[in-house]
């Protein structure tokens, strides 16, 4: 079966397991379908990408590994793409928490593969064997080296889905999931085509011109100058908030915190320069030319994606801030000369998800074609696009004060089976439950403490202020699982969505070799990719006579993740797409 780019039933060899072996050489174990003979290979290092490359154009198999962020960009540095893999360490952690699972026992005592292995170190002594892969084959023999591991977690991993309450709805997640981490590698091979120049431009006008290292820039400089002054503090340091908030109490300003929504509140003639310094600051410490000089090289910036690296399955970033980048800097963000930028990002892509899960008609028809939150200022239920906003936001993430607490009830009484969803997910999240994705991701247990201090409180003779602590803490948990399954399954979308575009670019044919494109490596310096992903937005880097054909692929992959995730659903994703030279702001 074959739906939005997600396969879940290769062909013959069904799969091809990488791993390590003995004497520093690569294992590469061909397990076939049902009925047919097993075998495997080793190979040293210099000839893997050669031989992965062979098995793939010959077989296609799914390649099973370790962690493809440490196999795969050796093969892209080669040249080498797959069509797909089975990623074990982010399976596993799907599956040793995932609640369609009726026997995690064997996954969760495995918890080696609760982090990452990387194949560059050498092999250790792994003692007796604990996969066999010859199964009577005389052909086969055993394989040494911590292959053997990687196959047994292989099989635990496929027993627990086969045995699973779910197991398509599983089988589509980890496909999904895998798919992320090819795409995550390719998105570092790749690079988001940078302009340096521009982004220097971008800094000197805010911040000033670039100061000498270990000096900071004169606006900041002079910024500081003007909160000092009006603190009547000549000598205090604006970057200890310990400090700071010492001066600023003793001029009068009181706050319990540095923080600019508290400041904010607050009418001084030290507040408003302390802000501007503020954001300043932020700037050059995430982004400013330190930044710069790490990141961007022959106009790439190669950030570090770190798929599933947030609880509910969004991805995060372990080096280059690729998920914060400011709107500020975005017109950095520039394709090579002959190139173009399609960018889309889906309008309101959690309130969408959260329409289709709980199949709620009149909240699907309110988006239908359109922007959601005008449709609900068509309903009557509330007369402005903002206060909509506001009020949907509110459900999501738990909003009960305020403008959110204001219009959630009349959500509930227009969107009865929407509301009910994620107010049965924090109803469930607050008695110490766990909650599940539309594909079958879980919410983390609680920890036993939180537990015990439930039990605790709850004892008739507990003092009232343990009491309230424990309502806090039961609502905060339910905020977390009320928004748990609505952002899970709206990841889910958005990775079903990149893995069908992945493999429609992978289709386009190749254009003529173009030195200006040449950073972008030998697999994506000749036809359209993905540069760059945040949640619900995707930019993808094409040639010029590419760019509506990618447009195109954009749209078809988000209606077929639509219809793989939501079949039969009248569910829409409309994106706002855009292809230009330069990103604008957002």
């Amino acid at each position: 079966m074959a739906r939005a780019g997600l396969v879940t039933s290769p062909p013959s060899p069904a799969w091809c397991v990488l791993g390590r072996g003995g004497g520093g050489r690569t294992v590469l174990v061909l397990l076939p379908a049902e009925g047919e003979e097993l075998s495997h290979r080793d190979c040293a290092p210099e000839e893997l990408a050669e031989a992965v490359a062979r098995i793939e154009a010959e077989h296609s198999p799914r390649w099973v590994w370790s962690d493809a962020a440490a196999w795969y960009p050796r093969l892209l540095a080669a040249g080498v793409t797959l069509e797909r893999c089975h990623d074990l360490r982010l399976v596993h952690r799907i599956l040793r928490h995932s609640e369609l699972v009726r026997e995690a026992d064997g996954l969760r005592a495995a918890d080696e593969w609760d982090t990452p292995l990387d194949p560059y170190e050498p092999p250790r002594e792994t003692g007796a064997t604990l996969f066999d892969i010859d199964a009577g084959s005389s052909r086969s023999g055993a394989v040494p080296g911590e292959i053997e591991e990687t196959l047994a977690e292989l099989t635990r991993q496929r027993e627990a889905i086969d045995g699973s309450r779910e197991a398509p709805r599983l089988r589509l997640l980890i496909a999904a999931e895998s798919a992320g981490a090819l795409i995550a590698a390719e998105l570092q091979a790749a690079g988001i085509p940078w302009d340096v120049v521009e982004h220097d431009r971008i800094l000197t006008e805010a911040l000033g011109p670039r100061p000498s290292p270990g000096a900071a820039p004169e606006r900041m400089v002079s910024a500081a100058a003007e909160v000092r002054t009006a603190l009547g503090d000549p000598l205090v340091s604006l970057d200890s908030p310990p400090k700071l908030l010492r001066a600023l109490h003793r001029a009068g300003i009181d706050v319990s915190s540095t923080s600019q929504w508290e400041l904010q509140g607050h009418e001084h003639p030290a507040v408003e320069p302390l802000l501007r310094y503020k954001k300043m600051s932020r700037l050059l410490t995430a982004n400013g030319w330190a930044w710069l000089d790490e990141w961007v090289h022959e106009d790439r910036y190669r950030p570090v994606y770190v798929p599933g690296g947030v609880v509910t399955g969004r991805w995060a970033s372990s080096g280059g801030g690729a998920l914060q980048i400011p709107r500020r800097l975005r017109p950095a963000l520039c394709a090579a000369p002959g190139w173009l930028l399609v960018s889309a990002d889906v309008s309101q892509l959690e309130p969408r998800v959260l329409a289709a899960m709980s199949a709620d008609r009149q909240m699907i028809a309110a988006g239908a074609g359109k922007d959601l939150y005008s449709g609900i200022v068509e309903a009557g239920i509330v007369t402005t696009r903002q206060e909509a906003k506001v009020g949907v936001l509110g459900a999501l993430y738990g909003g009960t004060t305020g403008d959110s607490g204001r219009v959630v009830p009349r959500l509930r009484r227009t969107f009865p089976e929407a509301m009910a969803l994620v107010d049965g997910a924090a109803a469930t999240g607050e008695r110490g439950g766990t909650v599940t994705t539309w594909l079958g991701r879980s919410s983390p247990a609680p920890e036993e403490s939180w537990t015990l201090a439930q039990r605790t409180a709850n004892q008739p003779d507990a003092p009232a202020g343990e009491q309230e602590r424990s309502r806090r803490s039961e609502r905060d948990r339910g905020r977390f699982t009320r928004n748990f399954v609505v952002q899970g399954t709206a990841a889910e979308w958005a990775l079903s969505w990149m893995a069908a575009l992945r493999l429609r670019l992978a289709r386009f044919p190749e254009v003529a070799e173009d030195e200006r494109a040449s950073a972008s490596g030998p697999v994506f310096s000749r036809r359209a990719h993905l540069a760059f992903f945040l949640h619900d937005e995707v930019i993808v880097h094409a040639p010029a006579e590419q760019a509506e054909a990618a447009a195109t692929a954009i749209r078809e992959s988000a209606d077929a993740a639509g219809r793989l995730l939501f079949p039969g659903s009248p569910i829409d994703f409309p994106l706002d797409l855009q292809i230009t030279e330069r990103s604008a702001e957002k």
